[in-house]
């Protein structure tokens, strides 16, 4: 189970170097399938949220057409069921590309998704069921045209919309109106929440937006403390969102390359603390090729880190099950494939 996955987050370096030889894109910082590999990689680990957004520019760069994007979509598919996910929710912000991230679009948000779900279905065979989480940039001023194509577009597989991209400064409530747009339109709300910012950003994302779910929410540890025997001392964000069991996507490579609550370590993680203290947690990958990262080895870092075995990630698919914004009937059949 896979729930906060970004599209433009997990190309193939070979699939960007041949895209852009297509489209005539000539900002890339070297056409060699493994130094631009590496290059993203080092460009991610930086340890700040706002630089390793930066290196997008180029995934987006060549994602400007509905071809581009349905093949980016299909190779996603194809790499997540190499790595034995048998469900992800992949997110997506089509305002990048119906707006010209690399230059002028004919394509609207709606295209866009359209051919994200053409990907998707092209592949079908493989036995992955996939859906879409429409993204919408909180810096920007169009996230209810989002939701309203997120809306329209359930046809196509989308299930849940949220905001995403530099937290610090931009406050999920200042997108009310496009989470109550998703939500009447009988969409699930997920908010990146509490990976730049502090307490007070999830407290927002929960309290005021009504997030079903946390994108990250690691600064939730910002409120776990310990008294003299041991016990968990929490404050009343995280007590609030323990007792409503809001799942939390965590990245756990992701969240070093960012330094996201400080930590610049998976030892330093807190996954494995708030599990320990009952917080609804799940296993996520971000970005899969800024961070050099698949689901498997995320598995296999805290099984090494933390020791982490079938209860923990028994535990932790269960919660992705129960979370994830698909249908029931779909529910139903992916449990039964991880059982």
């Amino acid at each position: 189970m896979l729930l906060h996955d970004h599209l433009d987050g997990g190309l193939r370096p070979s699939t960007i170097i041949e895209l852009a030889r297509e489209q005539g894109y000539t900002a890339l910082p070297t056409h060699d399938v493994d130094e631009l590999a590496a290059w993203f990689h080092r460009g991610a680990d930086r340890r700040s949220l706002e630089l390793y957004l930066e290196t997008f520019v180029h995934t987006l760069g060549v994602m400007q057409t509905p071809e581009a994007i349905e093949r980016v979509a299909a190779e996603t598919a194809e790499d997540l069921a190499a790595d034995g996910v048998v469900y992800a929710e992949s997110r997506f912000a089509p305002e990048e590309v119906a707006f010209g991230s690399g230059g002028p679009s004919t394509m609207t948000m709606d295209d866009a998704i359209a051919a994200m779900a053409r990907g998707f279905d092209s592949v079908s065979h493989l036995g992955i069921e996939m859906r879409i989480i429409v993204c919408s940039l909180r810096n920007h001023q169009v996230s209810e045209a989002a939701a309203h194509a997120a809306v329209r577009c359930r046809e196509f597989g989308v299930v849940g919309f949220d905001i995403a991209g530099p937290e610090a400064g931009f406050p999920p409530a200042d997108h009310l109106a496009a989470f109550d747009i998703a939500r009447s339109g009988g969409l699930g709300i997920t908010i990146h929440a509490g990976e730049a910012a502090g307490i007070g950003s999830i407290r927002e994302a929960v309290v005021d937006c009504r997030a079903d779910r946390l994108g990250h929410g690691v600064r939730i540890i910002d409120e776990v403390g310990f008294d003299s025997d041991g016990a968990a001392v929490l404050g009343p964000v995280a007590e609030m969102v323990l007792d409503r069991a809001i799942p939390l996507e965590l990245c756990p490579t992701s969240n070093v390359h960012t330094a996201a609550a400080g930590i610049t370590t998976l030892a330093e993680h807190p996954i494995d603390l708030l599990a320990r203290c009952g917080f609804a947690v799940t296993v996520n990958t971000d970005n899969r090729l800024m961070s050099d990262v698949t689901v498997l080895q995320e598995y296999e870092g805290l099984a090494a880190t933390f020791g982490w075995g079938a209860p923990e990630f028994t535990r932790a698919n269960q919660v992705a099950i129960d979370s994830a914004f698909c249908d029931d009937q779909t529910r139903s059949r992916i449990a039964a494939l991880l059982r």
